[in-house]
C-alpha cells in the first residue's frame, strides 16, 4: 500500500488506538518516556512529526519551525532535558495552531501552563523563565526525545498514558498489530465477565507457575 496515500486513513484509525497498545505492538521497549502532559484529560494527539533541535533554553528555530508547519503536524522539540527556560509559551502554541499544528511534544519546559489545558502538549517540565534566541538549531533532522529517536515525519500518537512514535514505514504493520492485541484484549474482558481466568493461567503455565 502507498504509504502517503494511506496516511489519511491511518491518522483515522490511530485516533481510536490507546498508546499502550501501540507500545506492545512496537515490542514494549520502544517510545519516548519522562514527559509529562499539561493538558486536560482525555485529549488525543496523533499527527507527524516537524522536528526541532534546539540549543538549552534557547526556541530560536522553534520560531523557524513556524514557518514550515503544514496542517496535521505535531511540532516535536529536542531541547536536551533542560528546564531552565522554557522553549515555548502561548503564543507559540497558539501561532502553531493558526497554521495547522496538532500538538507538541517538547523534551524541555513549556511556561503559560494555563494557555494549554485545551491542546494537547507534553513536555518535561514548567517554569516561568523564558527562552533566549541566540541558536544554533536543526530543523527536520532526527531528534532525542525522552531516550528515544524520532525522524521528522514518524507517526507520533499520545494520550493520558503517554508517547509513542514510528516510521510511516511501519505504519499498516502497527494498526494490523494493534487491531489484533485489541481483539485479544475483548476477548479477556469477555472471560473477565463470564468469571473465567483462562487468561490468568495461560501466562502462568507458559511461564512455568
Amino acid at each position: 500500500m502507498n504509504t502517503e496515500n494511506n496516511i489519511p486513513s491511518a491518522i483515522d484509525q490511530l485516533k481510536s488506538i490507546p498508546t499502550t497498545v501501540i507500545s506492545d505492538a512496537l515490542g514494549r521497549n520502544r517510545g519516548i518516556s519522562g514527559l509529562k502532559k499539561y493538558h486536560q484529560h482525555s485529549l488525543k494527539l496523533v499527527g507527524r512529526a516537524l522536528t526541532i533541535k534546539c540549543s538549552p533554553g534557547d526556541n530560536l528555530y522553534v520560531y523557524k519551525a513556524l514557518k514550515l508547519v503544514q496542517k496535521g503536524d505535531v511540532l516535536v522539540v529536542d531541547g536536551r532535558g533542560a528546564v531552565n527556560n522554557a522553549l515555548m509559551g502561548e503564543l507559540i502554541m497558539l501561532q502553531g495552531l493558526k497554521n495547522g499544528c496538532e500538538g507538541f511534544v517538547i523534551d524541555g519546559a513549556i511556561r503559560d501552563v494555563e494557555a494549554f489545558r485545551n491542546t494537547p502538549v507534553y513536555a518535561r517540565d514548567t517554569t516561568h523563565f523564558g527562552p533566549f534566541k541566540n541558536g544554533p538549531g536543526e530543523i527536520g533532522v532526527p531528534v532525542s526525545i525522552g531516550g528515544h529517536v524520532v525522524c521528522n515525519g514518524d507517526f507520533i500518537v499520545a494520550d493520558d498514558d503517554g508517547v509513542v512514535s514510528f516510521s510511516p514505514e511501519q505504519v499498516d504493520e502497527i494498526i494490523q498489530k494493534s487491531l489484533e492485541i485489541l481483539k485479544k484484549e475483548e476477548g479477556i474482558i469477555d472471560q473477565i465477565n463470564t468469571n473465567r481466568m483462562d487468561w490468568v493461567d495461560l501466562i502462568l503455565n507458559k511461564a512455568g507457575i
